[in-house]
C-alpha cells in the first residue's frame, strides 16, 4: 500500500520558495476529481501537471493506511465503496487498480438485534417476528404509512411516516436522522427525504450498480498509480493559499477545495456535516462478522462500527486481532473537515453569489472549480471521476490546446 507504491512524482514535504513556473496546469488538490484532471491532462496531451496537496498524504479523504500492530488497511476518513453503472468510469479506473469481487452489505442493530438493511423482506420479516411475502410486506407498510398523506407532511418525520409508516420509522430512522443532523426529525424539514426505499425481495445488497469492488491493492496504491506520470508533479504539505502568488498569471488552475474558502468567505460560510473517527485495536479475530453495523437507538452515540478486516477476506491478516472504527456525525466547525453539505436554503443562496464570483473568476484568472468541495455537492468517488472526465473534454483540454475560454461555472 502507501509505504511501498509511494510515487517518484509524490514530494514528501511542501516545497515553499520553489519555483512554481514551467507547469501547464497547476491542479489544487489530490483527490479523485483533481488526480483525474492531472492524469488526462499529462498523459494525453502530454502537459506539465502541477499538483498541490495540503495534507501530508495523497488522495483527499479516499487516503488509506495499514494500521501499525495490525497491518488492516484502514480508510482514513471513513469507509469508501468504490461502484458505478458508468462504464466510462468503470473502464478507466481500471487502468490503475484491479478490483475484488466485494460487495458491500449493512446490518443495523436495534434494540440488541441485527437486521438485514436496506429496508426489505429480511428486514421486515425480522420485525415482525415471521416470514411476510412480498404482497404480505407491501400492504404491511402501506398500512402503516396511511397515517400521514405525504404531500401534507410538514417535516422529516412525518414525511418519513408517510413513506414507511410509524415503526419502521421510529425504529429505523428517527434516533438515527437524530445522531446524524444532531436535531430532533421534528424540526428537520420534509425536504431533507424526497424517498425511503423499501425492497420487496430478500436481496441485501446495498449497492445496485453494474460494477462494484475494493481495489486489490488498496485506495493509495491506486491513487499513486494515477499520478505515476514524468508530466506529474505532486507536492505535499503545501497549502494552495500560502503558495498562490507564486504561480505565474495566466496559468490555468483547477481548484478542488471549499469554494467559500477561496473567495475568503466573502459570501458567507457554507454548512458542512463532518464526521469524527474513534479507533481501537481489539484481542479478537472479529468483532461483528460484517464490514459496517449501522446503529439506530438512541442510547448509542455513534453512528455505526466499522470493522475493516471485512472489507478484504482475501487478505490474511491476524486471526487474534481486529480494528474497529466507530463513526460519530456532528455539524462543520471552518477548521473541520466537511464531508456533506448541508445544503439549506440559505446555503443555496450563498452558492448562487459564488457560482457568479466564479465564473468571473474563470473569466479573469483561469480558474475552474470542480470536485465535492469545489462545487458544493456530495459527489461519491465515481461520480467525481466521471465529473472530471467531462471537465477534461469539454472545458480544460479545449483550453489548453485551443485557448478556449475556461468555464468555471460549478456544475
Amino acid at each position: 500500500m502507501s509505504g511501498a507504491s509511494r510515487s517518484r512524482a509524490v514530494t514528501a514535504v511542501g516545497l515553499l520558495g520553489v519555483s512554481l513556473a514551467g507547469f501547464d496546469l497547476v491542479v489544487v488538490g489530490s483527490g479523485f476529481y483533481g488526480l483525474t484532471v492531472a492524469e488526462r491532462t499529462a498523459s494525453q496531451l502530454d502537459k506539465r501537471v502541477l499538483v498541490l496537496e495540503r495534507r501530508h498524504h495523497i488522495g483527499g479523504n479516499a487516503y488509506s493506511e495499514p494500521e501499525p500492530e495490525t497491518g488492516i488497511e484502514v480508510h482514513r476518513y471513513g469507509a469508501h465503496l468504490f461502484h458505478t453503472s458508468n462504464k466510462r468510469v468503470w473502464d478507466y479506473v481500471n487502468q490503475f487498480t484491479e478490483f475484488t469481487g466485494y460487495q458491500h452489505r449493512v446490518f443495523a442493530m436495534h434494540a440488541g438485534q441485527a437486521y438485514q438493511f436496506p429496508m426489505g423482506l429480511g428486514l421486515i420479516s425480522q420485525f415482525v417476528g415471521r416470514y411476510l411475502s412480498p404482497d404480505e410486506a407491501r400492504a404491511w407498510v402501506a398500512e402503516h404509512a396511511a397515517e400521514i398523506d405525504s404531500s401534507e407532511a410538514r417535516n422529516l418525520e412525518e414525511k418519513a411516516i408517510s413513506l414507511i409508516g410509524r415503526p419502521l420509522y421510529e425504529a429505523f430512522v428517527r434516533d438515527y436522522t437524530a445522531k446524524q443532523w444532531q436535531t430532533d426529525p421534528k424540526e428537520l424539514p420534509a425536504a431533507v427525504i424526497s424517498r425511503l426505499p423499501v425492497r420487496y425481495t430478500f436481496d441485501n445488497r446495498y449497492f445496485n450498480d453494474t460494477y462494484e469492488g475494493l481495489p486489490v491493492d488498496g485506495y493509495t496504491a491506486w491513487l499513486e498509480r494515477m499520478a505515476d506520470h514524468p508530466n506529474i508533479e505532486v507536492r505535499l504539505d503545501t497549502d494552495f493559499f500560502d503558495v498562490r502568488d507564486e504561480i505565474p498569471a495566466g496559468t490555468p488552475i483547477v481548484y478542488t477545495g471549499p469554494v467559500d474558502r477561496y473567495f475568503d468567505y466573502s459570501e458567507g460560510w457554507l454548512g458542512w456535516r463532518t464526521l469524527d473517527f474513534e479507533q481501537e485495536v481489539l484481542p479478537t479475530g472479529d468483532f461483528q462478522g460484517t464490514p459496517v453495523m449501522n446503529y439506530n437507538d438512541a442510547d448509542v452515540p455513534y453512528t455505526r462500527i466499522h470493522e475493516f478486516r471485512h472489507f478484504h477476506p482475501e487478505r490474511e491478516y491476524p486471526a487474534d486481532k481486529t480494528v474497529i472504527v466507530r463513526e460519530f456525525s456532528r455539524a462543520a466547525d471552518k477548521d473541520d473537515e466537511p464531508y456533506y453539505p448541508i445544503n439549506t436554503a440559505e446555503d443555496r443562496a450563498k452558492l448562487e453569489r459564488y457560482r457568479e464570483l466564479a465564473k468571473r473568476e474563470a473569466a479573469e484568472r483561469n480558474v475552474l472549480f470542480g470536485g465535492r468541495l469545489g462545487t458544493y455537492k456530495y459527489l461519491d468517488m465515481h461520480m467525481a471521476i466521471g465529473s472530471a472526465l467531462t471537465a477534461f473534454d469539454n472545458r480544460i483540454a479545449p483550453h489548453l490546446t485551443g485557448g478556449a475560454p475556461l468555464d468555471g461555472s460549478l456544475d
